[in-house]
């Protein structure tokens, strides 16, 4: 018997190596490297396919993207328009976030017109029995299958020839010819690739759940987001309620696009207005809050930037940033300072991002700035007042991408003031610029002044 070569394998990025580092050579990370067997290369993908042809571009027909749609519109927005045929698409997400709550969810709708494979390595047949009736799933077209090895999924889908296959989860599924434990490198990235050419050859749609790490990493290493062809990712803090579905990469859309759920008893449910659930709840007549829009795709969201300025208790000031970019708000803090004349040198400085929604976008510079501001001077925003715009490191405010967007989606809501960046405003349309109460600012100077004339 032929002696078994042991190998170590980095458990963030794959890199194989016949000794142990103390920091990977692939991707540099201390203390990643596991040890594991040499495995004789790839499992190869079984059918009787022939040697494929090299062909013309010219000769191939640009047949029209076939997709089906989920019956989530949210779900179908950030996959670009539904699934598309023979694609491999990643569900990942922090546990409990409700990605196997969306799948099977969304098999309801499915079961109307094809035939669904759930295969879970995770729960068993009576479970997953038990989780739909609690979601209202009953569609006979569902056919549940409790199995994690491979090979046994793959010939369960050539017998029953599901319109759509579901994995809960990748970690759970094995390969008989590796001989390393379930959710390993190499067993997470044999398993993956089996199902991606299943997926081409059979031109059967598979979707993949993949949990998270405690780094936040998908599946552990990375290798597996570069053989699908999309990634779904579920964010959202678990003190609230709402979640936010995230394209990270799409081969067929756009990963600009986000879906916004709600999590009940009875499973996720569309959020088809996040703007209006972003603001409910919010307080009248208080210093330190502002509204900002910011643009998800091509859908503009607005969101509550509250602002909290306090006289500090020890030598050095305090600055917290909850859903906004910590190292931005000091540089905004130093820009109010020195552009401004707004001192915070000995003023404890927090923000906060209502709702659990992220601003990473240059738009919500204005806004974060007038919620400190605000607060520092215990003045009141108006509740009818927006405001938006990048600022730079000469106080100027720079102009935002997607205007017309955010005003028309602030009217819509009900506010009647906005301050835009001065450049913004002269490509506005006349009916928008009579609808509204539109301000155009050229410094941050102007934003508070233009309040100030109130």
């Amino acid at each position: 018997m032929a002696k078994l070569k042991a190998i170590y394998v980095c458990g963030k990025c794959g890199y194989e190596s016949p000794k142990w580092y103390g920091k990977c050579p692939g991707c540099g990370e201390w203390n990643s490297m596991e040890e594991g067997i040499e495995e004789k290369g790839s499992i190869a993908f079984s059918s009787s396919v022939k040697a494929s042809e090299v062909m013309s571009l010219d000769n191939i027909t640009g047949d029209v993207e076939r997709r089906i749609s989920t019956g989530n519109s949210e779900f179908d927005r950030v996959l670009g328009g539904g699934i598309v045929i023979g694609s491999l698409v990643l569900v990942s997400g922090d546990p409990g976030i409700g990605k196997s709550t969306i799948l099977l969810q969304i098999c309801e709708y499915l079961g109307k017109t094809g035939k669904i494979l759930y295969v879970s390595g995770e729960e068993s047949a009576n479970q997953i029995k038990m989780r739909a009736n609690r979601l209202g799933v009953t569609s006979k077209n569902l056919f549940i299958l409790s199995e994690t090895n491979v090979n046994i999924i793959i010939e369960t889908i050539k017998k029953e020839k599901p319109d759509i296959v579901i994995i809960d989860s990748v970690q759970t599924m094995v390969c008989d010819e590796i001989s390393s434990s379930a959710g390993s490198v190499t067993q997470v990235r044999e398993s993956t690739n089996l199902f991606m050419h299943t997926a081409k050859y059979y031109n059967i749609p598979i979707l993949v759940v993949g949990h998270v790490n405690k780094d936040g990493a998908i599946a552990g290493p990375k290798v597996l987001e570069h053989i699908v062809d999309a990634v779904l990712y579920f964010e959202g803090e678990r003190n609230y309620s709402y979640r936010i579905l995230r394209g990270v990469k799409n081969r067929f859309g756009s990963t600009n696009e986000i879906g916004v759920f709600e999590m009940t008893e009875s499973g996720l449910k569309e959020v088809l207005n996040p703007s209006l659930m972003m603001l409910s709840g919010r307080p009248k007549n208080t210093p330190g809050t502002c509204v900002a829009c910011i643009m998800e795709g091509s859908r503009p969201i607005l969101a509550e930037v509250q602002g909290l300025v306090t006289t500090t208790g020890f030598g050095t000031p305090r600055r917290m940033s909850t859903g906004f970019d910590y190292n931005r708000m000091s540089m905004l803090i130093a820009v109010l300072e020195k552009r401004a004349g707004y001192f915070f040198n000995n003023m404890d400085a927090y923000i906060n991002v209502v709702g659990g929604l992220r601003l990473d976008e240059p738009a919500a510079d204005l806004t974060v700035a007038m919620a400190l501001v605000s607060s520092l001077k215990d003045k009141v925003v108006g509740d009818n007042v927006l405001a938006f715009g990048e600022i730079g490191l000469a106080g100027e405010i720079r102009a935002v991408s997607n205007c017309e967007q955010r005003i028309s989606e602030a009217y819509r809501l009900g506010f009647e003031k906005c301050l835009i960046p001065f450049h913004n405003y002269k490509s506005l349309s006349k009916q928008l610029k009579i609808n509204m109460n539109i301000v155009p600012v050229r410094t941050i100077r102007d934003s508070f002044s233009a309040l100030t004339e109130e």
